[in-house]
């Protein structure tokens, strides 16, 4: 229920968000199901949904037969007109999608990215462009309600600025500032551990669940943390970064940070190529997965890295349930490959290393996928939206595309 003292447009604002909330995450919902859960009476909810009909957000229809006597609830679904931008920027990988009002990933363009150092400029054109296609191919009708990107590196909260990406050299790279100069629509952006944190909570493995741990493994690792169901960032929005974790504090490899023995050194991709004595012989994901495919094919060597990566990986796991006894942690990005390989080993250190008390955590790969963070990257993008839903439509149709895409023309490449 609201808290008390505040004034009836705070209400409404709240009750309209709550409602576009539900039904964005649960999909098409009766009004009296949205009753019930939201504790209010079936006049406001009607209204609240005439409202967000009214504002092109929801659409309501009569449900199919229910075989129930008396007038059937109408039923509120999102509307599929409305939708986010949401781009994923991997270490090797560039991804841009159309995500629709209640979570469907309606189109999407991707493009491989060198491991070339500091490449702002190339990164925005490449995104930009496939802003500008996305936004072409949305329809007639259609209104963009935000846009959202995951960055591999450690985000200034408010402008996108990368204060930190280690494995490309990122160093104060106006990020958020540039792609939304580009597009001409305001960009926000999140770390990609914690908004696919996010979205594993929201939309994967961790439903129902509200304190979690989630593991990202690319070339190295990052991590975000749900406690009380809401995502811990820190006093300046860099914290959980679980990747920097010190696990080997004594003889660790060297990270790209400039420490030694982090989580992320010790089990990141890198460390599972040398581990396998593939050193010089493979490098990058197609080499990590080279390790992968010589492991399940019985290779002893490349068994055996996965068995040192595992042990890493659990002093790490162990180390992360005795501080915030998380109910799950889950396994995303290349450890969603790493875990079943390694997962005797990861249990090993948890029976010797975890507090009895905790030791019930469940353990589960990411039910997203290689989406995962670029879902969550929508969702960071609908935020504002699910805050203050008709204003932030409003506001986001005041916006005017960039001369580029009304010209027809592309920007560089």
């Amino acid at each position: 229920m609201l808290n008390v003292g505040r004034s009836q447009e705070e209400v409404r604002q709240h009750n309209l968000g709550t409602l576009l909330r539900h039904v964005h995450l649960g999909g098409a919902i009766s009004r009296s199901e949205l009753a019930d859960r939201m504790g209010l009476n079936r006049s406001t909810i009607m209204a609240l949904t005439a409202e967000l009909t009214s504002a092109g957000l929801v659409r309501e229809e009569r449900p199919k037969d229910t075989g129930r006597a008396g007038r059937p609830s109408l039923v509120v679904r999102p509307d599929p007109r409305v939708y986010v931008l949401a781009f994923d920027v991997r270490v090797d990988l560039l991804v841009a999608a159309r995500v629709g009002l209640g979570g469907e990933i309606l189109d999407r363009r991707e493009a491989v990215r060198r491991r070339a150092g500091a490449d702002l400029d190339d990164v925005v054109d490449v995104l930009a462009r496939f802003g500008r296609e996305l936004r072409g191919k949305a329809g007639p009708g259609a209104v963009c309600a935000g846009v959202g990107a995951a960055y591999c590196g450690m985000i200034r909260p408010g402008d996108g600025m990368v204060r930190f990406g280690p494995n490309l050299g990122w160093v104060d790279q106006a990020f958020g500032t540039e792609l939304g100069l580009r597009l001409g629509l305001p960009v926000l952006v999140g770390n990609e551990a914690h908004l696919g944190a996010v979205a594993e909570h929201q939309r994967g493995a961790g439903i129902g669940f509200q304190n979690l741990i989630y593991l990202h493994g690319d070339v190295g690792v990052g991590g975000g943390i749900i406690v009380g169901g809401k995502l811990l960032d820190g006093d300046g929005g860099y914290g959980c970064e679980l990747g920097h974790m010190m696990v080997n504090p004594y003889n660790g490899r060297p990270c790209g940070c400039g420490s030694r023995g982090c989580l992320e050194a010790e089990v990141g991709e890198q460390a599972l190529i040398d581990s396998a004595g593939r050193s010089g012989e493979l490098e990058g994901r197609d080499g990590w997965y080279e390790v992968v495919k010589a492991a399940d094919r019985g290779d002893a060597a490349a068994r055996a890295a996965f068995h040192r990566i595992g042990d890493w990986l659990g002093i790490g796991v162990a180390n992360l349930i005795n501080l915030f006894n998380p109910g799950l942690v889950v396994f995303g990005g290349m450890l969603r490959e790493v875990y079943p390989r390694a997962e005797a080993h990861v249990r090993e250190r948890i029976a010797a290393n975890v507090l009895p008390i905790s030791r019930q955590a469940r353990l589960d790969v990411s039910a997203l996928g290689d989406d995962a963070t670029l879902v969550g990257a929508a969702e960071l993008a609908f935020s504002r939206l699910l805050e203050n839903p008709v204003e932030a439509l409003a506001e986001m149709r005041s916006y005017r595309p960039p001369s580029q895409e009304l010209t027809g023309t592309t920007c560089r490449s």
